[in-house]
C-alpha cells in the first residue's frame, strides 16, 4: 500500500492565492449606509428648518451616491484588495460635513453677514475634485514604492508649498494667519494641506535609510537613551523649520502637525521612547518661545485660558479679541447628551467661521455628546485602518508612509477638535472631510487614495507558484 503527499509549500501557496477575499462587496454595502445616513440627515435638517423636505434632496443624494460609486468602481478595478472600510468612512464624514454646511447656509443670521457665501455647492464641487484625485492616485500610482525614488524631490516640493504663502502678491493674510495663497478664479488655497503628504513621503524615505543610525544611543541620562550628537542635526533642522513656519506664518496648527508627524515616524522607525520626550520638549519650547512675542498666538492662548474675558472684550468692541471660542463652548453645553436636533441649534451665532474652524460645535449642539463621540469614533476608525495597513505592509517604506499619513490625519483631528472644545489653544486648521475648505477635502481624499494603494499591496495574496515539474520526484512512498 502506498500513499503520496504533495509538497506542503505548493499546497499552502495555492490556498493563499485562491482564498484571500477582496472584500469589495463588503465595501459596497457599507457605502450604501454611508450615503443613506447623510441623505436622511439632509431631509431632517430641511424638515426642522422649513417644515418640508428640501428641494435639493434628490440632487444631493444622487451626487453623493455618484461620488461614492465612482470611488468604489476605481477601488474595485485598480486596488481590489484594498481595505474595505476607508472609503465608506471617508464618504460618511464628507456627506455629514456637506449636510452641516448646507444647514448653516440656511441661517438667516449668516445670510445677513457681508462675508456670506453659499458654501454647500462649492464644497460638493471640492468633494468631486477630491474623489477624482483619489481615482487618479489609484490609476497612476501602481506601486507606492515608486514614491521612494522622489524622497528629496518631495522635501523640496513641501518646502516650496510651505513658503508660497509668504511670497508678496501671492500669499493672503486671513484673520492673522498667513497660510493661504490667492489663485485668480479659484479663490484661496491652503498649500500646507498638500505639503503634509509630500513631507510624509520625504520622512518615510529618509528614515528608512537612516533609522539604524538614529536608533543608536551615545549615553543614558535620567533613564533615557540620548541620541548621538551627529544624528540630532536633521531633527534640529525639522524643528527649526516648524518654528519658522510658526513665526512667519503665525500658524500653530501646521507647525504642530509638521513636527508631530516627524516625531511619530521617528519613534516608529527607531523604537526609541527618548525621541517622543525630545519631541514634546522641543515643541513646548518652540511654542512658548514664539507665543512670548507673537500677538496672534498670544490672542489664541488668552482665548483658551479665559474665553469669557475674551468674549466680553470682543462684545465691548475692543480690537484683537474673539468671542468665537466662548460661543463654541456654549454650543457644546446647550447640546447636552443627545443634542437639540439637526437644524434646531444656534451654532450660527459663532459667525463666519461656523462652517470651517468651528463646524464641530454645530454637531456638538445639534447631535450632542453622543453625536460628537460617534464622529470622533469614525475618525478613530480611519486612523486604526491606517495603522493596520502599516502593520500589514511588507516593506519598511510602506510601513513608515502609512504610519506617517495616519499620524498626520490623527494629529489634525486632535488639534482641531481640541481647539474647538477648549482642550488646547485654537489652531485655525480644518477638520478633515467635514469642515468647509477645498484644499483640505481634496488633500485628504488624496491621502486616503495613497493608504488604499498601500493596503492593496499589503493585502494582495502572493501569486501561486508555477507547477513544479519535479513535484512527482518528491513523493513519499511507504510500503
Amino acid at each position: 500500500m502506498s500513499s503520496t503527499t504533495n509538497s506542503p509549500t505548493h499546497h499552502t501557496s495555492t490556498i493563499g492565492a485562491i482564498g484571500a477575499p477582496s472584500r469589495r462587496n463588503t465595501e459596497l454595502a457599507l457605502l450604501v449606509f454611508a450615503v443613506v445616513i447623510p441623505v436622511f440627515a439632509y431631509a431632517n435638517v430641511g424638515l426642522a428648518i422649513n417644515g418640508e423636505v428640501p428641494a435639493g434632496l434628490l440632487g444631493y443624494g444622487v451626487g453623493l451616491g455618484l461620488l461614492a460609486g465612482i470611488g468604489h468602481l476605481a477601488v474595485r478595478k485598480f486596488a481590489p484588495y484594498a481595505d474595505p472600510l476607508m472609503l465608506p468612512l471617508a464618504t460618511l464624514l464628507n456627506g455629514l460635513g456637506l449636510v452641516a454646511i448646507w444647514r448653516l447656509d440656511q441661517s438667516k443670521r449668516l445670510q445677513q453677514s457681508s462675508q456670506y457665501v453659499e458654501a454647500a455647492p462649492r464644497q460638493l464641487l471640492y468633494s468631486a475634485l477630491g474623489v477624482a484625485l483619489l481615482v487618479a492616485v489609484l490609476i497612476f500610482l501602481k506601486d507606492h514604492r515608486v514614491l521612494q525614488r522622489y524622497t528629496y524631490i518631495s522635501m523640496a516640493a513641501a518646502l516650496v508649498l510651505l513658503v508660497l504663502p509668504l511670497v508678496p502678491g501671492l500669499g493672503a493674510d486671513v484673520f492673522g494667519a498667513k497660510i493661504w495663497i490667492k489663485i485668480p478664479g479659484l479663490g484661496t488655497v491652503q498649500p500646507g494641506e498638500f505639503a503634509k503628504i509630500a513631507l510624509a513621503v520625504f520622512f518615510a524615505g529618509y528614515l528608512m535609510v537612516k533609522r539604524d543610525a538614529l536608533a543608536l544611543a551615545s549615553r543614558r541620562f535620567l533613564g533615557l537613551y540620548l541620541p548621538r550628537g551627529r544624528d540630532l542635526g536633521p531633527i534640529l533642522v525639522v524643528w527649526a523649520i516648524s518654528i519658522l513656519i510658526l513665526i512667519f506664518e503665525t500658524d500653530l496648527g501646521t507647525s504642530l502637525l509638521f513636527f508631530g508627524m516627524f516625531i511619530i515616524m521617528l519613534y516608529v522607525a527607531t523604537e526609541r521612547t527618548s525621541w517622543i520626550v525630545f519631541g514634546l520638549l522641543m515643541s513646548a519650547t518652540g511654542a512658548v518661545g514664539v507665543a512670548s512675542f507673537q500677538p496672534h498666538i498670544q490672542t489664541r492662548v488668552q482665548a483658551w485660558l479665559d474665553p469669557m474675558r475674551e468674549y466680553q472684550l470682543s462684545r465691548q468692541g475692543v480690537f484683537g479679541h474673539t468671542e468665537q471660542v466662548m460661543q463654541a463652548l456654549w454650543a457644546f453645553g446647550s447640546g447636552g447628551t443627545l443634542g437639540t436636533g439637526l437644524g434646531q441649534g444656534n451654532s450660527d451665532l459663532i459667525g463666519f467661521a461656523a462652517n470651517s474652524d468651528f463646524i464641530l460645535a454645530t454637531f456638538g449642539e445639534e447631535l450632542g455628546l453622543a453625536g460628537v463621540m460617534a464622529i470622533l469614533l469614525v475618525y478613530g476608525l480611519i486612523v486604526e485602518r491606517g495603522v493596520r495597513t502599516a502593520l500589514a505592509a511588507r516593506d519598511p517604506f510602506g510601513k513608515l508612509l502609512a504610519i506617517g499619513l495616519s499620524g498626520s490625519f490623527a494629529l489634525q483631528v486632535f488639534v482641531v477638535a481640541g481647539g474647538v472644545m477648549g482642550l488646547i489653544p485654537l489652531t485655525g486648521m480644518t477638520l478633515p472631510f467635514v469642515a468647509y475648505g477645498g484644499s483640505s477635502v481634496i488633500a485628504n481624499w488624496a491621502l486616503i487614495g495613497i493608504l488604499l494603494r498601500i493596503s492593496d499591496t499589503a493585502r494582495r495574496p502572493a501569486p501561486a507558484p508555477a507547477p513544479n515539474p519535479d513535484a512527482e520526484m518528491t513523493q513519499v512512498v511507504r510500503p
